[in-house]
C-alpha cells in the first residue's frame, strides 16, 4: 500500500461518541507522512479537546470562522483549496444531513462546500438512525454527488445494541484514504483532451443549428481525470458549466469546425482523447451576414457534412494513445454502437440511449454501457454523470497504464 508523504488531508471531526477516534486516526495519518489540518465542530469539542488534535497534527485547529483572540479569518476557501482529500471521521447524521442540503452553519460545512478535492465521510451513529430512511437517501445523494463514504461496519455501539453505524476503525479508514489518494494519482503525468457541449452551427449573426447538450458529461469526465492527476485541455462548445478543478485548461469553441481544429491541435501531444461533445453533424452551406428577415414564403436552408472528429482522430491515433467515443442512439443501439467503434478506430466507445428514462441530455444522470475494441463490455444502472465519468475513467485507466 502506497504511503502518504506529503499528502495534505483536512479532517473534519463531528460531535459523536466515536470522536475519540479521531486522535488515532491523526497520528495514523501522520505517521504515513501525511500533512492533517484538522476542523472541528463545536459538539465535537464535548467529545475531544481541541488541544488533543492540534498536539498530534501539528497544527492549530479551527473551530470557529474567526480567531476570537484577534479576529483572524479562517478561510475555508483556502483549506478547500489547500487539500488533496477532506475526510470527516466521525462524521455524524447531522453533519451528513446538513452536508445533503447544502447547509453552512460551521466551518466544517463550509469547508466542505468548496473543497475542490475528493471528499470521504465515515458516518458513525446509533443502528436505528443509521438504518433510517433519511438517513439512508442523504448517503445515496452525497454518494451520488461523488462523496466517498467509509461503510460503517457491524458491531456493538455505544448503545449496547448490535447493528451497524459504529464507525470504522481508524486503521481501516487509513487503509480506504491509501486507496483512494492512490487511485486519484494513477494517471499523474498523463494528458488527455476532452470534448464536451454542443456545438452552435450559425444560420446567420443571431440564429444557429443547435442541440440541448449541457456539457455535464464532458466536465464531469475531465474533473474526474484531474482528480486521478491527468493533465486536461477541455474542450468545450457553448454551456453554462465552469471549471473548477486545477490541472484542467479550458479552450472554448462554438462550431464544430473550431472544435475539430483544436481537437486536431492538442490531440497529437495527448495520451488520448474522450469525445464526449454532441457535435453537430451538418452547419448551414452559408452564413447569412445581419439577420434575415420574415418573409411570406419558406424558407431552405441547404446543410453540408461536418468533419467527423473521432474519425479524424482514429485515423492518426499512434499506439500509444487511446480514444474513447460516444454513441448516443435511438434503434439498434449495440450494433449502431459496436459499428462506430469499429470504423472510427476507436478504443472504447460509450453507448446511450434516447430510450432511457432520465438519460442523456441535460440531466444530471447516466445510464451507459462501456464497449472496447476486445469485445469487453459493461453495462451500468442509471447513476449521477460524477459516477458515471469514474466508470469511464476507470476503464480508460486500464488501457492508459
Amino acid at each position: 500500500m502506497t504511503t502518504l508523504n506529503n499528502k495534505k488531508i483536512i479532517l473534519g471531526v463531528t460531535g459523536s461518541i466515536a470522536a475519540y477516534k479521531a486522535a488515532t486516526l491523526v497520528r495514523l495519518l501522520v505517521k504515513e507522512g501525511a500533512d492533517v489540518k484538522v476542523v472541528m465542530t463545536n459538539a465535537a469539542k464535548q467529545f475531544i479537546t481541541p488541544l488533543t488534535m492540534a498536539t498530534l497534527s501539528k497544527h492549530p485547529v479551527q473551530v470557529e470562522f474567526f480567531n476570537p483572540e484577534n479576529g483572524d479569518w479562517n478561510s475555508h476557501v483556502k483549506l478547500g483549496l489547500w487539500a488533496d482529500l477532506m475526510l470527516i471521521a466521525p462524521a455524524s447524521a447531522n453533519t451528513i444531513g446538513k452536508m445533503a442540503c447544502g447547509i453552512a452553519d460551521n466551518l466544517l460545512l463550509t469547508t466542505y462546500l468548496s473543497a475542490r478535492c475528493p471528499v470521504a465521510l465515515a458516518p458513525a451513529m446509533d443502528l436505528d438512525m443509521y438504518a433510517h430512511v433519511a438517513q439512508q437517501q442523504n448517503l445515496a445523494l452525497l454518494r451520488l454527488r461523488g462523496v466517498h463514504v467509509v461503510e460503517p461496519p457491524f458491531g456493538e455501539l455505544a448503545s449496547g445494541l448490535q447493528g451497524q453505524g459504529r464507525m470504522e476503525e481508524p486503521e481501516e479508514i487509513v487503509r480506504f484514504v491509501q486507496m483512494l489518494l492512490e487511485k486519484k494519482a494513477c494517471l499523474s503525468g498523463k494528458h488527455f483532451v476532452v470534448t464536451a457541449g454542443p456545438t452552435y452551427e450559425n444560420i446567420d449573426a443571431v440564429r444557429f443549428i443547435g442541440n440541448s447538450s449541457s456539457g455535464k458529461m464532458g466536465y464531469a469526465i475531465a474533473e474526474e481525470l484531474a482528480c486521478r492527476g491527468a493533465r486536461v485541455t477541455l474542450i468545450s462548445g457553448p454551456v453554462h458549466m465552469a471549471v473548477r478543478r486545477p490541472g484542467i485548461t479550458l479552450c472554448k469553441v462554438a462550431s464544430a469546425k473550431e472544435m475539430y481544429e483544436a481537437a486536431v491541435r492538442f490531440f497529437p501531444d495527448s495520451d488520448g482523447a474522450i469525445m464526449a461533445a454532441a457535435v453537430a453533424d451538418f452547419t448551414p452551406e452559408s452564413c447569412v451576414e445581419g439577420k434575415l428577415k420574415r418573409g411570406k414564403d419558406a424558407l431552405s436552408i441547404t446543410l453540408t457534412p461536418t468533419k467527423d472528429i473521432a474519425a479524424h482522430l482514429g485515423s492518426i491515433k499512434k499506439e500509444n494513445q487511446t480514444l474513447v467515443g460516444f454513441a448516443l442512439e435511438v434503434a439498434n443501439e449495440h450494433a449502431n454502437a459496436l459499428k462506430k467503434l469499429r470504423e472510427k478506430n476507436l478504443d472504447i466507445i460509450v453507448l446511450n440511449s434516447l430510450n432511457d428514462p432520465n438519460a442523456g441530455f441535460n440531466f444530471d444522470t447516466n445510464k451507459v454501457c462501456i464497449i472496447d475494441k476486445t469485445g469487453k463490455e459493461a453495462s451500468y444502472a442509471l447513476k449521477s454523470k460524477v459516477e458515471v465519468a469514474k466508470d469511464i475513467v476507470d476503464t480508460l485507466s486500464e488501457w492508459a497504464a
